[in-house]
């Protein structure tokens, strides 16, 4: 666990394989000003994350931003029965398992909305996310809408397809094949972006990659150069 600044952590997991490489996973838990606990992107749960959690707060919020970060919500679900399920309309669809209270595809007052803003990112036929911006701390927190791997743990040819893909860091960015699907989307991405970097966020977390902490604003304009 990384307190990145006032309410707001990370826990970092163990990677999963995903298109040949190897995925790092992240969640970010914001305790909100009800003293109640968000948590973005459930990883693995453990003995020692339990644990942790119970010193911070009580779980109130699972989030699933899109419909490739569900894994692991029904060990969650079953560890915190009351906590409620939010997911992207794909996630809802995809998961029919698992029954959630709500979609971040609907627009309405959300309970956390005091501590964290919200965009749906779409323009995309094969992927659209929730993004959310922690006003507190200036945290921006995406999932793969924009990855920036280290590289440290790939071989000589995955830092290879890594770099060309475009998201080995310090430019790291979406990946490739999510980029080339806004082929028809730019336009309603480019409203998505503005929004996000209207936020002049001071810190940039995604699920996957280095966390951009200085100048967040500046690697978000350079990452996002693609929508122009």
């Amino acid at each position: 666990m990384e307190n990145l600044a006032d309410d707001i952590w990370i826990f970092n997991g163990d990677s999963v394989q995903f298109l040949g490489l190897p995925f790092s996973t992240r969640m970010t838990v914001v305790r909100l000003t009800s003293g109640e606990l968000w948590v973005h992107s459930p990883i693995k749960l453990s003995d020692s994350i339990k644990a942790q959690l119970d010193g911070l707060g009580r779980v109130k919020y699972l989030i699933a931003p899109n419909h490739l970060h569900h894994l692991f919500l029904p060990e969650w679900i079953a560890f915190y029965p009351n906590a409620e399920v939010y997911g992207t309309n794909e996630v809802i669809k995809k998961r029919r398992d698992i029954s959630f209270h709500g979609s971040l595809n609907t627009i309405q007052d959300w309970a956390w909305g005091s501590d964290i803003e919200q965009e749906l990112f779409s323009g995309s036929p094969l992927m659209e996310e929730c993004v959310f911006y922690h006003t507190g701390s200036g945290t921006l927190i995406v999932t793969d809408l924009v990855e920036n791997f280290s590289g440290k743990d790939f071989t000589y040819w995955q830092r290879g397809i890594a770099k060309c893909v475009g998201i080995l860091a310090p430019n790291g960015k979406t990946p490739l094949d999510w980029r080339l699907s806004f082929i028809f989307g730019k336009s309603d991405a480019r409203k998505h972006f503005k929004r996000l970097f209207d936020w002049c966020p001071k810190i940039l977390v995604m699920s996957h990659g280095e966390i951009v902490r200085e100048n967040a604003d500046q690697f978000l304009a350079e990452s996002f150069k693609w929508l122009r």
